[in-house]
């Protein structure tokens, strides 16, 4: 099975932000596949290089209509053995993981509006799932 990984990013949101999105994502998607991190290598001059992701990564655009719809999906049946990350104005407005877990917990799915998600499993699944949206520019 040939394997893709994708974000999902609010296309609305200040650069910076979209930045952070990507970043915060980009992390949690370094810690559950460390099989996608390659190893450190060695330029010509003998400087090292830490290792980094093996598969390309494209973002796409959406709305935090469209990443929910997407987040809610990727948890049927038919998706189910999809990674899901998603990042939450709730997860955004916190400085603390602490915080993040408290606030989050006062909040229902429903309630919770998301700047952006990644996706990362089977080619077909996730292309089904995210075929239709262009790349973030």
């Amino acid at each position: 099975m040939e394997m893709k990984c994708v974000m999902v990013i609010d296309s609305e949101l200040p650069t910076g932000l979209i930045a952070n999105t990507a970043a915060v994502l980009a992390l949690t998607l370094g810690k559950k596949m460390e099989e996608t991190i390659g190893p450190t290598v060695i330029d010509g001059s003998g400087n090292s290089h830490e290792g980094i992701t093996t598969i390309p990564i494209p973002i796409l655009k959406g709305d935090s209509l469209k990443i929910k719809e997407l987040r809610d999906k990727g948890f049927n049946e038919e998706f189910s053995d999809l990674l899901v990350v998603d990042f939450s104005h709730i997860a955004q407005t916190t400085n603390h993981y602490e915080e993040y877990t408290q606030k989050i917990a006062a909040f229902t799915a429903d309630d919770l509006d998301y700047l952006g998600l990644a996706l990362y499993g089977d080619k077909k699944k996730v292309n089904k799932l995210t075929g239709s949206l262009g790349l973030l520019r």
